[in-house]
Order: C-alpha cells, then structure tokens, then sequence
C-alpha cells in the first residue's frame, strides 16, 4: 500500500470512496505496471526511433477498446480511447526514450544495452501511461469525451513532440481531433515519493546551445606580434557573455548562460587559426530568450573585433519554455489532492532551468506538467542521485500514484455535464 493510500482516510467521507477506489485500481494494475516498466528499463532506445519500445506498449494495448496509430517519422504511439457520450478532447502524454549513457545503478533489471539507460524515468512515464489507458477503458460508461494517449520518442533532444505535432497530433483531423487540454508528469528522485508539485506559468525553460567559432591567424607561439591569437579573444568572450547575463538580463526574468566546452590548438608553441566555445542558453520567457540570443550575437562580435578577429555565431535552437495554463495547473493539483491527499500536493517554489519538449504541445493547448515524487523510502531526497544521473534509482511504487492521477485527470476533464 502506497502512503497515499494509507493516508486517503484524512479526507471528507463523501469523497473517500472514489478516491480510494481509483488508488486501489492503479494498485491492482501494478504487476502489470512494473513488469512493463522493468522490461522497458532492460532495453532502452535512444531518439526518435525506438522500434523495440514501441513493440512493447503496442502489446501492452492490445486488446483494449483504443484507436492505436503510429508514427511515419518517428516511433510514436496515439491511443485514442472514445468515452460511451460526446464531449471534448484531453490529451495525456508519456515520453519513452532514454540517455546515452551507461548505466551504475545495481539494480537487478538494469539496461542490458551497452551506452543507454532509462535514466530520467521514461520507462516509468510510458508503463504508467499504460496502466492508465487500461484502467480507463474500464470506465469508458463514465466518460463524456475522448481521451488522447500520447506515447512520445524522442524527448531527450530529438523533438520527438514536435515530429507528432507535425505528423497531426493536435489537428482537427488528428486521432482524436483538437484537445481541449493537455497534461504530462515527470517522476523526479528529488521528490519524496507520490508527491506531487505543479505551479502556474513557467515552470521548465527554454533550451539552445551555442556555437562559436573564432577566427585569427596561425603563427609560432613565441612570436604572437606575428599573428592574430583567437585565444584570449575566446576567453574574453567568455568573461563577457557571463556579464552580459547579469547586467542586461532582469533577476525577476532570469537568464542561465553556461559556457561548457572550450578548444582552440594542438600543441604548445603554435598560435591556433580558430578556437571553439560552446555551451548552453536557458530563460523562462520567450521575451527573453529573443534578447538574450540578440545581445550573445553582439557581444560575440565586439569582442572579436576588439582583438582583431572575426567569429561566426550559431545558435541551434532548442525548446521553448515550457508554460502552464494557469487553470489547468490548478485543476490538475486539485485532482491530486482528491486522488492522493492535500498533503501530498505541494506547490512548486521555483521553475526548473532544465527543459521538456511537452513546450511544443502546451504552447498550443491549454495545459499543464507536474512532477511525481519518486524517491526511494530509504532515501534522502536532497542526497538523491538526480535524473539523469547513472546511478538514478527510482522508487517504482510511486507509478501507483502515477496511474492514479493520469487516470484522475482524465475522468476530471471528461465527466459527464
């Protein structure tokens, strides 16, 4: 029994039973939740193409009363599941892919994959998902409306989102037609188990990453008067970007500039023709984002002329901010608090500068991300190792809450007027 379910009891009796009857089905679904889940962390798949993944859901489904797609360009799965009277559309989202990275968590199912690993909680997102599906097929005669099951590769950098918004998702003549809202959740190590955290507005940034290149002119590095070193030039570029952030960003409208990578030469006595930084753009409004990728053009720029060197800036675009549809945040915490208890639904402080490509469904759709506590028991969170770590180690009784409150919300969203 999860601690959500041991506490339901604290609520008023008129609502206790649904509430503690939705728990109980999210817990008889748990075998089946786990043994996806587990099967899903063995072998997992990087990007947007995920064939064995997407086998994997495609047998969880079979048999349910669900309109299935897949994708053209990408491993995705839609599952549309049709309520017995009409009504509008809500759409639920799993992502499934994972990291490139090799796996140290000493856990019995770890990856069997060499160089990737379900190391951000997808494999829990995508069996909860399923479980969800399943659990609300049994309850198709309570739903006026349809119910939009979005199981998404290619989260982790591939745009996997925007390839299934392309493809039609969210169209009129999509599965499912428009939906009227959308939500996802995203387990985290760092929250104790079945909590939930969601908040109003921004809540996860946008993301880019830069690129630019310096160029001088080689020579012999005893002889520096004779060439034009790109590499004070880059380290000034450096200095400057990062005070551009602070004196030309509002602290009320934050920005995160990090540069991650510098390379320029090959040995020790040749002055380099060109040197390399790299690095990352975080911000938590689309304003400023636009003047920030501005002014790192300009600073880029000055400096280089100031050392009598050019440079060429390229700024691969990312995410967006990732923004919640204030009502619907505030709905989605009111179903955890029906669905697990008041005091397992915090509010969030603070956004998070790490980024979601669920921006590209919610800058479209009314609608909200929350994130499910998944830290083991025997766990401090704050000593947690975190998502996206290689030693991750997610408290998997948590996708009980997890089934409950995508199954929650849906039924919310699409009860009979």
């Amino acid at each position: 029994m999860t601690a959500p379910e041991r506490r339901a009891g604290g609520r008023r009796a008129a609502h206790r039973a649904p509430e503690r009857a939705l728990l109980a089905e999210a817990r008889a679904l748990q075998p089946r939740t786990l043994a996806l889940r587990r099967v899903l962390h063995r072998v997992p798949e990087v990007g947007l193409t995920l064939p064995v993944t997407q086998a994997a859901v495609l047998s969880a489904l079979r048999e349910l009363p669900l309109q299935i797609d897949t994708g053209r360009d990408c491993s995705s799965v839609t599952a549309v599941l049709r309520g017995a009277r009409p009504g509008p559309t809500v759409l639920v989202r799993a992502d499934m892919d994972a990291l490139p990275m090799t796996e140290d968590s000493g856990v019995p199912f770890a990856s069997e994959v060499e160089g990737a690993m379900h190391a951000c909680g997808h494999d829990l997102h995508t069996a909860m998902l399923a479980s969800a599906a399943r659990l609300l097929c049994g309850r198709r005669e309570r739903l006026a409306g349809t119910a939009v099951f979005m199981f998404q590769p290619g989260e982790e950098s591939a745009h996997g989102a925007r390839t299934m918004i392309d493809e039609g998702l969210l169209s009129a003549d999509g599965p499912g037609g428009v939906p009227e809202s959308a939500m996802a959740l995203h387990v985290t190590s760092r929250l104790a188990a079945g909590t939930l955290q969601t908040r109003p507005d921004s809540i996860m940034a946008s993301s880019d990453d830069l690129h630019v290149r310096v160029t001088g002119r080689g020579g012999h590095a005893s002889a520096p008067q004779d060439a034009l070193d790109p590499v004070p030039a880059a380290a000034a570029m450096v200095g400057a970007l990062h005070t551009m952030i602070t004196r030309r960003v509002s602290a009320f409208d934050p920005a995160v500039l990090t540069v991650a990578h510098i390379s320029a030469g090959t040995t020790t006595n040749v002055i380099p023709e060109t040197a390399l930084l790299e690095g990352t753009v975080r911000t938590l409004s689309e304003e400023t984002r636009a003047r920030v990728l501005d002014e790192i053009r300009q600073v880029c720029t000055g400096v280089a002329t100031a050392y009598g060197c050019t440079c060429d800036v390229h700024i691969e675009v990312g995410y967006p901010v990732t923004v919640n549809d204030p009502d619907v945040a505030e709905r989605l915490a009111d179903v955890g608090r029906s669905v697990l208890g008041s005091r397992f639904v915090e509010p969030m402080p603070d956004p998070i500068m790490g980024s979601e490509d669920f921006s590209y469904v919610l800058s479209r759709v009314p609608g909200a991300l929350a994130f499910l506590g998944a830290c083991p028991t025997d766990v401090d969170p704050a000593e947690a190792p975190p998502n996206h770590s290689n030693r991750v180690v997610f408290d998997e009784d948590a996708m009980v809450a997890g089934v409950a409150l995508y199954s929650g919300y849906v039924l919310d969203a699409l009860r009979p007027g």
